[in-house]
């Protein structure tokens, strides 16, 4: 079972009691849900969410970035309650850049939204889109063929960073796109996150990623949803492709999959 015991580190992410039902409380889709993720300095966490469809994964980013409230319980984000001052940024499966609108501007959105100037911001969205490698395209439009799959994730991984750099939320952004940009934007996510330090909660349906990318992996059960299963991954911090042909990466894949059909038989 998990482990959800406080330590001297502070929690960035902490969900209690969680509880959702929508037909007052005759039938709870989640049920006594606890999720604590500690910040750890100069370092973040790269957290996954595995489980089967419909076990909730998706409805807990939304709690957590402020979309959707639970019918008990509460969240709080760096020990506040959420406010509309206070969204955490989320990235979906689905490309979410305003078609409309030029790859420095989605960029620049959300430090727009928080009322930096104009010079200031795309001076910073400039930098974010060099690091995210797409240099050369801030003044095409974000949208589909003008851009790629990947390229669009990129836009929208960009935007939630530039907008908070201190959580980034993200629900399978890696699902529609093909295997050589997925295995390209894995390595991207994680050079990502070992230079921001951020907090990433990351849900996906594949347990390789999972394991690749991840530090810790919690795995949802069932009707009602709870975490039941909490897996370090004990890789180095950083990874290459080279640790997915290591002995204890195959190892771990091997482990979650027997964890997961293990959750699956609970119903």
């Amino acid at each position: 079972m998990p482990n959800f015991t406080d330590t001297e580190l502070r929690n960035i992410i902490d969900l209690r009691g969680i509880g959702q039902s929508y037909d007052g409380g005759q039938n709870w889709i989640i049920k006594d849900l606890e999720f604590l993720i500690e910040d750890k300095p100069e370092q973040g966490q790269f957290v996954v969410i595995l489980g089967m469809s419909g076990s909730g994964k998706s409805t807990l980013l939304r709690y957590i970035a402020g979309l959707q409230e639970p019918t008990e319980g509460s969240v709080k984000i760096d020990g506040k309650p959420l406010d509309e001052a206070q969204r955490v940024s989320m990235v979906f499966q689905r490309y979410s850049s305003l078609p409309w609108m030029s790859v420095l501007d989605n960029v620049a959105l959300g430090l727009q939204y928080q009322g930096m100037s104009k010079n200031e911001r795309n001076e910073k969205a400039m930098e974010m889109i060099q690091l995210i490698g797409l240099d050369g395209h801030q003044h095409k439009y974000a949208q589909y063929p003008t851009l790629s799959g990947g390229q669009l994730q990129r836009v929208a991984i960009g935007r939630s960073l530039l907008a908070n750099p201190q959580i980034l939320l993200m629900d399978e952004p890696f699902g529609a796109l093909d295997v050589k940009t997925r295995l390209q934007m894995q390595d991207l996510l994680s050079k990502i996150w070992h230079q921001f330090h951020s907090t990433i909660v990351f849900v996906t349906h594949d347990i390789a990623e999972a394991v690749y990318l991840g530090d810790d992996i919690y795995i949802l059960k069932s009707a009602p949803s709870k975490f039941v299963r909490h897996i370090k991954v004990d890789l180095p911090l950083i990874r290459t492709r080279e640790t997915k042909r290591e002995k204890r990466y195959t190892e771990l894949v091997h482990l979650v999959e027997d964890q997961m059909i293990e959750v699956a038989d609970m119903g």
